[in-house]
């Protein structure tokens, strides 16, 4: 696992004032009205006391809880406010992409030459066509070089040419923050891109600061791959043993260019971060070229340059994704945006024509119309949530996750979602630490859903006759003590039923942050989702 990312800033982004007031304006006009009768009054005493909690006091709260059988509304507060859903939103992009490109859909990486081959020769260049795989490997590209290898070719006359240019050029989504950047969580977004962790964290480099031998000398920084395109700017020292360390890797907007501060202890373990790189097809160009080298195909122009994407050529080797019911399981698991963003962009290239966001997400309102689910209209600008424009009801999430229980496809997508309380890193996922030791353990599967001021969770719970119950929680608006006990102990009480539910207050086991410290009320100071990729902001 990563150390603690360098200089992370502890505060949270604010929602923008146009949002605010938007958003203020559908909530005022939402409110208590549209509750329907209570279904079941024990439950609804229930959670009206857990949403009693004082830190809800001043924010603003939609529930709706269901009946997964029979969509009878159990309870409701605020089910057609219109709420920022963060990561949440997952749940409607993987669904729209299982329903309308397929479980069994596969991205395709091709290399393909646009000159002639004599023997040995390729007379001309290699294109690395990116097919949209969010899930592109280091490894991959070494594959793809040693197929290159394996047919017979040693020797190509012009250059590498990385064509990412199945989705358009825009490469971060409207509205993300600037200063996200060049966070992990953050990747520009690119018909071509690569990954170096199995958790596909595209578009970045791990970039490695270890103490020299001595106090006093220059820190060893590496990168992998040592491809990626870094220059560095200053130095990290090395403090004497036990000084701690203070280690500064920040990336200039719109560069490469890190700029390395600050000081490790000697003997101190490594840190490392994740950084993003600019331009992520050219990043994977340079990463297949040195592969390429590796297994003894020498390019004469070294490198990697940009395609235009209008070059003629012939296919030599490929390289075929998982299946998107595979693909969603780390996406939906560790809630990875840059995944989500590149099933958008690529319904909107297979559905729409166009690989670009304004596409694809016409594609998935679409999707959500035909199936009744196209009022109100809310907003959605990306496939993450990562945007503070997206908005969304909790009655729109809760009717989604009642619909697709009859989805061929809705087996995997269930257990693809984080499951409660369960350690496994690829079955508990983002909630692999939360609502431990209780009746939702292993029972509740659910997308969570935070950024500042936003904390949302949205899934299935099984009471205790048997019945499966679906419910979204959207709490926006909160400022100070996370509200997070108060989503537990929801979930708790869904999965316990009448007896024996904790108090809103009662502690809890609470999901930490293996690289960001944490805030006083004992959760991590983190930029987004609570860390929810754990160990990756």
């Amino acid at each position: 696992m990563p150390g603690r990312p360098p200089r992370h800033r502890r505060y949270r982004r604010g929602l923008p004032l146009a949002a605010a007031v938007l958003a203020a304006s559908l909530l005022a006009g939402s409110a208590q009205a549209d509750d329907p009768a209570p279904a079941d009054a024990t439950l609804t005493a229930d959670l009206d006391a857990l949403l009693s909690d004082s830190r809800l006091a001043n924010a603003q709260t939609g529930v709706e809880v269901l009946d997964a059988a029979t969509g009878q509304v159990l309870y409701a507060r605020q089910p057609q406010a219109l709420l920022t859903p963060a990561s949440t939103l997952k749940t409607v992009t993987s669904t729209a992409a299982l329903d309308l490109l397929g479980a069994d859909y596969r991205f395709t990486t091709e290399v393909r030459t646009t000159g002639s081959r004599y023997g040995s020769k390729v007379v001309g260049d290699l294109v690395l066509r990116g097919g949209g795989d969010p899930t592109l490997l280091v490894q991959d590209l070494d594959d793809l070089a040693t197929q290159v290898a394996a047919s017979g070719i040693t020797t190509v006359t012009g250059r590498v040419l990385a064509d990412g240019t199945r989705y358009d050029s825009t490469p971060l989504g409207p509205g993300w923050a600037w200063d996200d950047e060049p966070y992990s969580y953050s990747p520009q977004i690119s018909g071509l891109t690569v990954a170096n962790d199995p958790e596909y964290l595209m578009d970045t480099v791990q970039v490695t600061v270890a103490p020299g031998a001595a106090a006093g000398q220059a820190a060893k920084v590496t990168l992998n791959p040592a491809e990626a395109p870094m220059a560095f700017a200053g130095s990290v020292a090395t403090g004497a043993a036990g000084s701690g360390s203070s280690v500064g890797v920040d990336r200039g907007r719109g560069s490469n260019e890190l700029a390395l501060s600050g000081s490790i202890a000697a003997g101190a373990a490594p840190v490392t971060s994740w950084v993003t790189v600019e331009d992520p097809s050219t990043y994977a160009g340079r990463v297949f070229a040195g592969a390429l080298a590796r297994h003894g195909v020498r390019v004469a122009h070294g490198g990697a340059q940009a395609a235009t994407g209008q070059e003629g050529s012939q296919p030599l080797v490929s390289h075929r994704s998982q299946t998107l019911a595979e693909l969603v399981v780390p996406m939906l698991k560790v809630s990875n945006n840059g995944m989500a963003e590149h099933l958008t962009k690529e319904i909107g290239k297979v559905k729409g024509g166009r690989g670009d966001w304004a596409t694809g997400i016409a594609q998935v309102q679409a999707f959500l119309k035909a199936n009744g689910l196209g009022t109100p209209a809310g907003r959605q600008v990306d496939g993450s949530g990562l945007s503070r424009y997206d908005l969304i009801t909790p009655a729109k999430l809760a009717d989604l996750l009642r619909l697709v229980q009859d989805r061929p496809w809705f087996g995997a997508w269930y257990d693809a979602l984080p499951v409660a309380g369960n350690p496994q890193r690829m079955v508990g996922g983002t909630l692999a630490t939360r609502m431990t030791g209780t009746k939702a353990a292993n029972n509740v599967h659910a997308k969570s859903g935070s950024m500042g001021g936003v904390d949302n969770l949205v899934g299935y719970a099984t009471a205790p006759d048997g019945r499966r119950l679906v419910f979204a929680v959207l709490i926006n608006d909160f400022a100070g003590t996370s509200p997070r006990p108060v989503l537990d102990a929801i979930a708790v009480r869904l999965a316990t039923g009448p007896a024996t539910t904790p108090a809103a207050g009662a502690p809890q086991q609470k999901a930490r942050s293996l690289s960001a410290p944490a805030t006083d009320d004992g959760y991590p100071g983190t930029r987004w989702e609570d860390c929810e990729a754990v160990a990756h902001c």
